[in-house]
C-alpha cells in the first residue's frame, strides 16, 4: 500500500468486543477495499477492559492496512487525537465502531472535500428510533450552541466527520495544548469535545459543511439525560470562556 494514503479512517475503541464480534470493522474494510484510492484504518484502543485489544490485533495480522494503537484509558477525545496525529492520509475520517452511520456515507463526503471544504460533518435528520430524551437533548443543544457560541451547526455530535489533514492536525494541536490527555477511570464521553473542535475550525477560517447521513440508533450505557444535559451546557460555557480569555491562540 502507498506510504501516503489518500484516506485515513480513525476509530477510538473502548470495550468494543461485541461490535467486533458482529463484524462492524470488517464492514469498513470491505467497503474500503472496493474504492479506487489508497487508505488506512487506525484503531486506537482506549484502555479497554475486555478483549478488544486482542481482537483488533488479530484483525491487523490479516489486514496490513490496519494500525492498532493501545492507549491507556483517556477517553474518546484522546483516542481520536492519537489517531489524527498518527494519520498519514490527505483526508482524515472519524467513524464510530458501531457504524451507527455506515461507512458508505463517505460517498457523500468526498465530493464536498474535493470541491474545497476542509471539514465535512454528518447531520442526523430526525434521529429515527432514538428515544425522546435524546431528541430533546439534541434540540436543546442546537438552541444553546446558537445562543452561547453563535455556532450555526445543527448536529455537532454525529460521530462521522471528515477533515483535511492540515485542518485536523492544526485543530487538535490547539485542543491538546489546552487540555492535555490524561489517564482516567470508567466510561468517558465528553460532549464538549465535538463542539470545541468545530468552533475552532470555524474560528480558524476553515470551510465547514453539514451533509445529511443515514443513522440508526444504538443503545448505549454511557448516556444519561441529566448528566449529558449538564455536561453539554458546561462544555459550551467552557468553550465560550476560553474564547473570551483568548486561550485559543491561532
Amino acid at each position: 500500500m502507498n506510504d501516503q494514503p489518500y484516506l485515513s479512517v480513525v476509530i477510538s475503541a473502548y470495550n468494543e468486543a461485541d461490535n467486533l464480534h458482529r463484524g462492524s470493522l470488517n464492514v469498513v474494510i470491505d467497503y474500503l477495499k472496493e474504492q479506487n484510492f489508497t487508505w488506512e484504518v487506525i484503531i486506537v484502543n482506549d484502555g479497554s477492559s475486555d478483549n478488544t485489544s486482542s481482537l483488533l490485533h488479530e484483525l491487523a495480522n490479516r489486514h496490513s492496512e490496519l494500525t492498532i494503537i493501545d492507549n491507556p484509558h483517556m477517553g474518546k477525545a484522546a483516542g481520536i487525537a492519537t489517531g489524527v496525529f498518527s494519520a498519514k492520509g490527505e483526508i482524515i475520517l472519524f467513524s464510530d465502531m458501531d457504524q451507527a452511520t455506515p461507512i458508505t456515507e463517505l460517498d457523500k463526503f468526498l465530493p464536498k472535500l474535493r470541491s474545497g471544504y476542509s471539514i465535512v460533518i454528518g447531520s442526523r435528520s430526525g434521529r429515527p428510533n432514538a428515544p425522546l430524551f435524546r431528541k430533546v437533548l439534541a434540540y436543546g443543544n442546537v438552541i444553546m450552541r446558537a445562543l452561547i457560541l453563535q455556532l450555526p451547526i445543527k448536529d455537532t455530535q454525529c460521530g462521522f466527520k471528515a477533515f483535511t489533514a492540515e485542518a485536523g492536525k492544526r485543530i487538535f494541536q490547539i485542543m491538546n495544548k489546552i487540555t492535555p490527555p490524561r489517564v482516567i477511570s470508567g466510561p468517558a464521553v465528553n460532549p464538549g469535545f465535538d463542539v470545541e473542535m468545530l468552533y475552532l475550525g470555524r474560528k480558524m477560517g476553515y470551510k465547514i459543511v453539514e451533509v445529511p447521513v443515514s443513522w440508526r440508533h444504538q443503545e448505549s450505557r454511557r448516556v444519561s439525560f441529566v448528566k449529558d444535559a449538564i455536561a453539554g451546557l458546561t462544555g459550551l460555557l467552557l468553550v465560550r470562556f476560553r474564547s473570551l480569555t483568548h486561550a485559543y491562540k491561532i
